[in-house]
């Protein structure tokens, strides 16, 4: 595809809620919640925002601008900037390894947003209603337990992913991240609203706000660093591709702000409308990753007007899945588009087929393949370690180090629009402090 046919966002502001929608995920109401639930609240809460101003924000800027630049899928973008800039080609492995990592993902993804889809159906039947501890438990171990249930859940976010993505940028992508996003956020008002009636409210506010410092461990500091690099989208090639279709006209560095700063304020919003009822219900906010799935589905179905609220956060949560998942489903079709003779919509049916056989693999690692297939992982386990700790860190650091160390430094410059302090600054954090935050991730991790 040439450049001047490549696609393109119709305006800013739709850059802006795609790239926000990708940030905010499960990641952001599922992941953060229970993070800063198992890490002691408010000071896990501070160090995620230093971590996502002087980590995330030069990665995400880096990506943004490969992709633009080049005007093609992460691989093509590579191999082309390095070209011109004199570097190896094998710098597309760069690109590559993102594109791996997204298709990766997104195969145990749609496992989970298959479960976030059930989960808004038994809100609206009232499965929950009434339940005990043990009653929703059970609920949830039956769900794991029925491999052709996953099956139907995970084809079904699957096929939704598929058909919004085949309909290219500007139907599809825009046209659900228009609609999802502002829904997503009313949706999140709302839950904060009810939260606010609880009697509860200030303690989520000071569990949230008012730091802890005795909690401040080296482990938290890493999870702080760890969560602030993933729930921006990085390493996956998401971000690449989205630059691609790009205009020069879009301040990148303005832009990563606004989108730096919606991603984390839904986050915020999201313990705002958890930890209400969470206290409220006398549980315990540490709960892990069954905070989502086991403990609030206990809340909802033991309150006033709880399957009404039960319903909206579960669409909520879908929603947010879903502007994830397209996402993470657009560099694989870009990349196939681009590469073979497939059609748009060929390339996605193509994208997505291979997806959701791999999720096959990774839903019956809850049931019939519970079994160890390498290093003691399930396939479940393993594609969610592979990806978040080894292809993720890697592929986020090779990115600021190309555009740091290997492009014309006053050409980064001008494309920012930096100048003097400002940019001697941005050199700064993006030669030595953002990569050396990524390896201290990637070390630990291992």
């Amino acid at each position: 595809m040439s450049k001047l046919a490549h696609a393109q966002w119709s305006s800013k502001m739709t850059f802006v809620l795609a790239a926000a929608g990708s940030a905010v995920g499960l990641g952001n109401i599922w992941r953060f919640s229970y993070m800063v639930g198992d890490s002691g609240g408010a000071a896990f809460v501070l160090v995620y925002l230093i971590c996502v101003a002087v980590v995330g924000m030069p990665i995400l800027v880096a990506e943004w601008l490969i992709g633009r630049r080049a005007q093609k899928n992460p691989v093509n973008a590579m191999a082309e900037l390095a070209g011109q800039s004199g570097q190896p080609r094998a710098w597309a492995l760069l690109g590559a390894s993102g594109i791996l990592a997204a298709f990766l993902i997104l195969s145990f993804y749609s496992v989970i947003g298959g479960w976030s889809l059930s989960y808004t159906l038994n809100s609206v039947i009232g499965t929950f209603t009434g339940q005990d501890a043990d009653g929703v438990s059970a609920i949830f171990g039956n769900l794991l337990a029925s491999p052709g249930v996953l099956l139907l859940w995970h084809t079904a976010f699957m096929a939704l992913v598929v058909w919004i993505v085949a309909r290219g940028v500007t139907k599809g992508l825009e046209g659900a991240v228009r609609t999802m996003m502002p829904a997503l956020v009313v949706l999140m008002l709302i839950l904060v609203g009810y939260g606010m009636t609880t009697g509860h409210f200030g303690e989520a506010l000071a569990f949230m706000f008012r730091p802890d410092w005795s909690a401040l461990t080296g482990g938290v500091v890493l999870a702080a660093m760890g969560q602030a690099f993933f729930t921006l989208s990085l390493g996956m090639g998401i971000m690449m591709a989205y630059g691609s279709y790009l205009g020069e006209e879009v301040n990148l560095l303005g832009t990563a702000r606004t989108v730096i700063i919606l991603d984390t304020v839904i986050a915020l919003l999201a313990g705002l409308a958890i930890f209400p009822i969470v206290f409220a219900n006398g549980l315990s906010a540490g709960e892990g990753p069954g905070l989502i799935f086991v403990t609030l589905p206990l809340a909802f179905g033991n309150m006033t007007g709880g399957t009404l609220l039960g319903l909206m956060f579960f669409l909520l949560l879908t929603f947010a899945a879903l502007t994830s998942a397209i996402s993470l489903l657009e560099p694989v079709v870009e990349f196939v588009e681009e590469r073979t003779p497939l059609s748009r919509v060929m390339a996605t049916l193509a994208g997505g087929a291979a997806v959701w056989a791999l999720g096959i693999a990774a839903l019956m690692s809850f049931n019939v393949w519970d079994v160890p297939v390498l290093f003691g992982l399930n396939v479940f386990d393993l594609l969610d370690t592979f990806t978040s700790k080894i292809l993720l860190p890697l592929t986020g650091l090779g990115a600021i180090v190309f555009v740091a160390w290997c492009l014309e430094r006053k050409s980064v410059a001008a494309e920012l629009n930096l100048a003097g302090g400002a940019e001697k600054l941005w050199h700064l954090v993006a030669r030595y402090v953002a990569p050396i935050g990524v390896i201290l991730v990637f070390v630990s991790s291992l």
